[in-house]
């Protein structure tokens, strides 16, 4: 056996597997390669949870404006502390819809599936810990209605939604900015874990219809028990 062999057995008993360190492969180096072709400056993450996107942006090296998005109170909270001293990072309290308002959000037992959408049954089954544990009403915002706070004429903005299921709906309000913005990296089901909430083609044509091309898709959501992948971020730039 090699010596590599055996150090690669030695890690999986602990817990862990030995990769080639490659800096320019993988889904944050691929980010960062978007980020840099297409001219970013400003990032709008909606659904940003504690600010973990809006933390690897700038670990690879992006240092423009970025506008983080998340309505859940407790989330924010650590969104703000994380976003402090950056002053290039700005944070929001507010989802995004296709409607100005207030809406009743679920809130799941993990930070990252809490959703205006029932969840299915097959992301309980996938994600016995995620099902819901609360419910909570939060302000709500169009896209279109607050561009002009964010974006100026000549930015390049890239919108990013990691909004469980809500990803139609938050384009539907950004219908009359949509045309600005240069680059979309979305959540996309491959199974129905959310209840209504759209397939992976249905975004797809959404976007396609509005002059972007898929040009990449990283693994997301998994069912450990089945191996099936469930959701995927797909990443989509102007045709």
């Amino acid at each position: 056996m090699r010596l590599g062999s055996l150090g690669q057995a030695a890690a999986m008993r602990l817990g862990y597997e030995i990769h080639p360190y490659l800096p320019d492969r993988g889904p944050l180096a691929r980010r960062g390669k978007i980020l840099r072709e297409w001219g970013i400056s400003v990032v709008l993450d909606v659904g940003a949870a504690t600010g973990l996107y809006a933390a690897d942006l700038r670990r690879i090296g992006y240092d423009g404006k970025i506008v983080s998005f998340e309505p859940l109170p407790d989330a924010y909270a650590e969104l703000q502390a994380a976003a402090e001293g950056d002053p290039a990072w700005e944070c929001r309290r507010l989802a995004l819809g296709s409607e100005d308002g207030s809406a009743p959000i679920h809130v799941s037992g993990t930070r990252d599936s809490s959703s205006f959408l029932d969840m299915g049954e097959r992301h309980l089954r996938g994600a016995p810990g995620s099902a819901y544990v609360a419910e909570q009403t939060v302000e709500v915002a169009r896209l279109d209605s607050i561009w002009d706070d964010l974006v100026r004429p000549d930015d390049q903005p890239l919108l990013k939604l990691d909004v469980q299921g809500f990803e139609l709906e938050a384009l539907r309000g950004a219908e009359g900015s949509l045309d600005r913005v240069v680059a979309v990296q979305a959540e996309l089901s491959l199974a129905p874990v959310y209840e209504c909430a759209p397939l992976y083609r249905d975004v797809i044509d959404h976007l396609e219809a509005r002059g972007f091309r898929l040009a990449g898709l990283e693994p997301g959501f998994e069912d450990l028990r089945t191996g099936e992948v469930l959701q995927v971020d797909g990443t989509f730039v102007r045709d």
